[in-house]
C-alpha cells in the first residue's frame, strides 16, 4: 500500500483575525506539528470566512501574513503539510456554490453559530453568516478529509459538513465524500489554557490572552494584572477558579519544581501572589521568546512567505480540482471525455 493510500487526511482552518496566543499553541498548533508526520494535513488561513465581519483590505492582508508567519514559526513544515490561503483555491468557492443548492434555509437558521452571531451583531446578519457551515463543509470535503480538529464551538458545523457530504453522496448515488470525523487528540495533548481574567479559556475575542509574538514588557504587565484574591485562610484550601487558572498556566510553562514550590506555599498559607506572578511571567517569556524571534524573522521575509503561499496553493488546488472534476461529472455540469 502506498504512503498516500495509507495516510488519512486532516483539514483545519483558522481565521486571520488576530495573533495566535498560548491557548492556540497548546490547544491546537503544537498537535498540528506532530500530526503532519502521520497524516496528509491541509492547514489553511480562512480569509474568505473572515469577510463576514468586513475587515479592511489592509487589516485582512496583514492578518493573513501574520498567521502564516506564526504557523511556520511554530513548526508547521510546508514540505510536510499543505499550508495555504483559502482564497487562493477558487475551487472551494465553486463547491460552496454547488453545496448551497442543497442546503436548506431552516437547517441553516437553526445552527447555534448563526443564532449567536445574529444576536451579537444584529446589524450585520449577512448571507455569509447564514451559509458559513456550507463554506466550512466545502473547505473540508473538497480534500476528502477523514478528520477535522474542532473545538466545542465548531462541533455542530462539522456535523453539518457530514450532513452535506451524506446528502450529496445519496443524491448522486455515489460515495464521493468520506464523512469527516472530529479529530481527538491524546489526553496528554489536550490542554485547555485559561485566560488571565479569572474565568474561562484564553481567547482572541475575550482579550484575556498572551500572544506568541507579544513583547516581554507587555507579558509582565498582563500577568501582574491577573485576577487573584487575598490568599488562602486554611491549610490545603481548595483554590478558587482565578487562582487555579494561574497554577494551570504555571504547569504549562514552568518547571515541575517551580510548580511544586508555589503549591506548597499556597497549601501552607504562605503564598505571595506577587512572587508567583513574577515567576510565571518570566517563565512565559522564556517559552515565547524563541517563537517570537522566529515569527519576526519570517514575517519580515516577504519573499519566503509568498513562496510558501504559492506552493501551498498549488498543492491545495491539485487536490481540490480533482475533487471538483468528479463533482461536476456527477452533477452533469461537465462530461469528461
Amino acid at each position: 500500500m502506498s504512503e498516500k493510500k495509507s495516510k488519512k487526511t486532516v483539514v483545519s482552518g483558522i481565521r486571520p483575525t488576530g495573533n495566535l496566543h498560548l491557548g492556540n499553541y497548546f490547544g491546537a498548533v503544537r498537535s498540528f506539528v506532530k500530526m503532519q508526520q502521520d497524516y496528509h494535513c491541509y492547514f489553511f488561513i480562512a480569509d474568505i470566512h473572515s469577510l463576514t465581519t468586513h475587515p479592511t483590505p489592509v487589516n485582512l492582508q496583514a492578518g493573513v501574513k501574520q498567521v502564516l508567519a506564526e504557523y511556520l514559526a511554530c513548526g508547521i513544515d510546508p514540505t510536510l503539510a499543505t499550508i495555504f490561503i483559502q482564497s487562493d483555491v477558487p475551487e472551494v468557492v465553486e463547491l460552496y456554490t454547488f453545496l448551497n443548492m442543497n442546503a436548506y434555509l431552516g437547517e441553516l437558521e437553526r445552527t447555534t453559530s448563526f443564532k449567536d452571531k445574529a444576536r451579537q451583531n444584529p446589524d450585520n446578519v449577512n448571507a455569509g453568516l447564514l451559509t458559513y457551515p456550507v463554506l466550512m463543509a466545502a473547505d473540508i470535503i473538497i480534500h476528502k478529509a477523514n478528520f477535522v480538529p474542532v473545538g466545542k464551538d465548531q462541533e455542530q458545523n462539522l456535523e453539518m459538513a457530514r450532513k452535506f457530504a451524506t446528502r450529496f453522496n445519496h443524491m448522486y448515488n455515489h460515495r464521493l465524500f468520506p464523512l469527516p470525523k472530529p479529530f481527538t487528540f491524546d489526553g496528554k495533548d489536550m490542554v485547555k489554557v485559561p485566560g488571565l481574567d479569572g474565568s474561562g479559556k484564553m481567547g482572541k475575542s475575550e482579550g484575556n490572552g498572551i500572544y506568541l509574538v507579544e513583547d516581554p514588557a507587555d507579558i509582565r504587565k498582563k500577568v501582574m494584572r491577573a485576577v487573584t484574591d487575598s490568599g488562602p485562610v486554611e491549610m490545603n484550601q481548595l483554590k478558587p477558579e482565578p487562582i487555579q487558572n494561574l497554577f494551570t498556566l504555571m504547569k504549562i510553562v514552568s518547571s515541575p519544581e517551580t510548580v511544586e514550590f508555589f503549591e506548597d506555599k499556597y497549601n501552607t498559607c504562605q503564598i505571595r501572589y506577587g512572587d508567583m506572578k513574577e515567576q510565571l511571567a518570566e517563565d512565559i517569556i522564556a517559552f515565547t521568546t524563541p517563537i517570537r524571534t522566529r515569527i519576526l524573522d519570517i514575517r519580515n521575509d516577504e519573499a519566503y512567505l509568498a513562496k510558501v503561499a504559492r506552493e501551498g496553493a498549488e498543492k491545495a488546488r491539485a487536490s481540490a480540482s480533482a475533487t471538483l472534476a468528479e463533482v461536476k461529472k456527477l452533477i452533469g455540469l461537465k462530461c469528461l471525455f
